[in-house]
């Protein structure tokens, strides 16, 4: 038998849509303080003497918490709303900044942004903006759910070289509190403008107090949320792992200068942002499993083509162009499937769980590389074995069905 929940209406009011904006916003400044950290290391090592091993450990020790906290942030869009989550979030990420901007302790480095900003991080993440406007459409949530997490990567294209130029005029420290500053206003305009706790939509399931516990061990019986962790878990081994943490260190090996491949990184960036508002609109109009299964072998593909970039610089160039498609844009179509095939109600838990699976990928990732690096001498296995798990995670999701089994229902549990 299969238990059915209806979807809730949709929402395409003024409120919904500013929702939309905040969360970009947020996930902006969010993804801006992480990347600043890469972007500052030099000048660090140079300043107060800590080593990359230092740092790159602080980076890794924000990811963990991620991993760790994720489930929990999910699980309070479910029961409060966005409101709470986002400004709560902000503001530990202002904090976070501000104490980072003045530290001259490795202890209160670790503590700021290792453990404070960490958890704002996990409070404003793609997962908690994804799950957020999924809850409020139905009508177009692909979309929407594109544009909102989009946000994450325009930092990095917009924001992040607006800080760099500050950090030539100034200092590495005025860059930390310039965002701390944005993010504490942000803060204040989702705290006044956002929705609180949410009250239950007509066609929605009533509340049947089920704990955290018994969500997830709801949800570990069902076979498509093995399927959504296990490639989204992949796709963070695929993305945030090796390519955000290694691309640039291998375009260096390949004896490539920095502003051009920085710049290849730019435009990585940008269609970064065009790939994941497209393959929202896509997830809306045709058959998401085939559509998310493309996408990983697409992934698979660029991999093959980086592992012979050397030495022509304009193979770097399109390397980006084609991954920046691919990278972030399997974010709406995962939602779209967790929330008709696992259910809106619970949406915020299931895309923690996953999401924490993506950071333990992304820390895999970045492990792995750098010890194949060091063993081998060279970046070949680990594009080879992303390509391996990249057609993996297409393989698994080809497997699922676009619609839940039931007319006009949301499969829950088999039984």
């Amino acid at each position: 038998m299969t238990a059915r929940i209806a979807e809730e209406p949709a929402s395409t009011s003024l409120n919904a849509w500013f929702l939309v904006a905040v969360g970009f916003l947020a996930l902006a400044v969010s993804f801006s303080v992480r990347a600043i950290l890469g972007l500052s290391m030099p000048v660090i090592e140079r300043e107060l003497g800590w080593s990359y091993s230092f740092l790159s450990g602080v980076g890794a020790t924000a990811l963990m918490v991620t991993a760790i906290v994720a489930p929990f942030a999910g699980r309070a869009i479910d029961a409060r709303g966005p409101r709470l989550l986002l400004a709560g979030g902000l503001v530990l990420i202002a904090a976070g900044a501000a104490v980072v901007s003045v530290a001259t302790s490795e202890a209160l480095f670790i503590v700021a942004f290792g453990l404070v900003a960490a958890l704002g991080f996990t409070a404003v993440g793609t997962n908690v903006v994804a799950a957020a406007i999924a809850k409020r459409f139905v009508s177009g949530r692909g979309l929407a759910t594109g544009i909102g997490t989009a946000g994450a990567t325009a930092g990095q294209l917009l924001v992040v070289p607006m800080v760099a130029v500050l950090m030539q005029t100034g200092s590495w420290r005025d860059g930390f509190l310039a965002l701390a500053a944005v993010a504490l206003l942000l803060a204040l305009v989702a705290a006044i403008a956002l929705p609180g706790r949410p009250s239950r939509n007509v066609g929605a399931p009533p509340e049947t107090g089920e704990s955290m516990a018994a969500g997830i061990l709801s949800l570990v019986r069902e076979p498509v949320f093995h399927i959504l962790f296990w490639s989204f878990l992949i796709c963070g081994f695929t993305s945030s792992g090796v390519i955000e943490t290694h691309l640039l260190p291998y375009a260096s090996f390949c004896g490539f200068p920095p502003l051009p491949s920085a710049t290849a990184y730019g435009i990585l960036c940008a269609v970064n942002m065009a790939g994941m508002i497209l393959s929202g609109l896509l997830t809306d109009r045709m058959h998401r499993s085939t559509l998310l299964g493309a996408i990983y072998l697409a992934r698979a593909a660029t991999f093959v083509l980086l592992i012979y970039i050397a030495p022509d610089i304009r193979l770097l160039y399109l390397f980006a162009v084609l991954y920046g498609l691919f990278d972030y844009s399997t974010v709406p179509v995962t939602v779209g499937l967790a929330a008709s095939h696992l259910g809106v109600h619970r949406l915020g838990l299931v895309m923690g769980l996953i999401s924490g699976g993506h950071a333990l990928g992304g820390a895999a990732g970045a492990f792995a590389g750098g010890i194949l690096f060091d063993t081998t001498g060279g970046y070949a296995l680990l594009w080879g074995g992303s390509f391996a798990l990249a057609v993996l995670a297409g393989l698994l999701a080809f497997t699922l069905d676009d619609r839940p089994r039931g007319e006009g229902a949301l499969s829950v549990s088999p039984s």
